[in-house]
């Protein structure tokens, strides 16, 4: 075994000590990043190229600073997106919910449809969605300004319309003319502050995580959004907490207008977003 190699398996077993949820994966992620090299390439590190820097960001994720923040990257389905702090890092889970969105898209068979993302953060959605659906016209929204300078290096280029406002607000000029309308919004109640992954709590925005005593206060604003937002027949995908299953489809009702509100899991089979129809009229 190699220098390099033997020094992960160190710092695996200290970040695993500090409670990191996926130890070995970010000691050789820090160990790739450091080093310049793929995580399949560590191996081929000589030992005189170790660079001692390792045990500094090593340090650094065992304090729970969040894995992307030390290298400045996330990925997101097929994307490498810039984060830091101010921007909510985008999560595996929410891929599912962006997989859901594109097979729907696609269903509509729409030559050129018409999507809204909501809450952007990073502008990982928005993105991928732009990306994976071609021709595509995608706009999206964020509030924060901390959020929309990492926003804005990740959109540089693309052919994303974004755009910086309040998400329950937004888009007057595209009322009633969406296929999609899609967010993954703070949905964390308020009183379950404590219990929230050190890697959230301490880095992630407030205005990203929390939403009220139940966590659904946003929701509700954005239920009415997408509903002014989408044409008839188009659909609303709404990220939420696994806790909350079954709670917010039936802020999709059909007295407000949707149909076919339904509640989907994600890869480990944990509630995990909402979907409805609105209504034909």
């Amino acid at each position: 075994m190699n220098l390099l190699l033997a020094e992960v398996a160190q710092a695996t077993q200290r970040l695993a000590d500090a409670g990191v949820p996926s130890p070995r994966n970010d000691a050789e992620e820090l160990a790739a990043f450091v080093h310049a090299v793929k995580r399949g390439e560590l191996h081929s590190v000589k030992d005189s190229d170790f660079d001692a820097r390792y045990w500094e960001v090593v340090a650094r994720r065992e304090q729970r600073e969040p894995l992307q923040h030390i290298t400045g990257r996330a990925f997101f389905r097929y994307l490498e997106l810039q984060v830091g702090p101010g921007v909510f890092v985008p999560r595996p889970e929410t891929e599912s919910v962006v997989g859901w969105a594109i097979d729907a898209v696609r269903a509509m068979d729409v030559v050129e449809p018409l999507i809204v993302d909501l809450c952007t953060g990073s502008g990982a959605i928005a993105l991928a969605l732009a990306q994976e659906v071609p021709r595509s016209r995608v706009h999206a929204v964020e509030l924060s300004e901390d959020a929309l300078r990492w926003t804005r290096k990740n959109m540089e280029g693309s052919r994303v319309d974004l755009r910086q406002g309040d998400a329950r607000d937004a888009f007057h000029d595209l009322d009633g003319q969406v296929d999609l309308v899609i967010s993954n919004p703070p949905y964390i109640p308020l009183t379950e502050w404590e219990y929230v992954a050190p890697e959230a709590r301490d880095y992630d925005p407030d205005l990203a995580l929390f939403s009220g005593e139940d966590g659904l206060d946003l929701i509700r604003g954005l239920e009415r959004t997408a509903h002014r937002l989408l044409r008839p027949g188009g659909v609303v995908v709404i990220e939420h907490a696994d806790t909350q299953g079954g709670q917010v489809p039936w802020i999709f009702t059909e007295e407000r207008g949707w149909a076919d509100a339904a509640d989907h899991p994600d890869l480990n089979n944990r509630p995990r977003f909402a979907t409805a129809r609105r209504a034909m009229p």
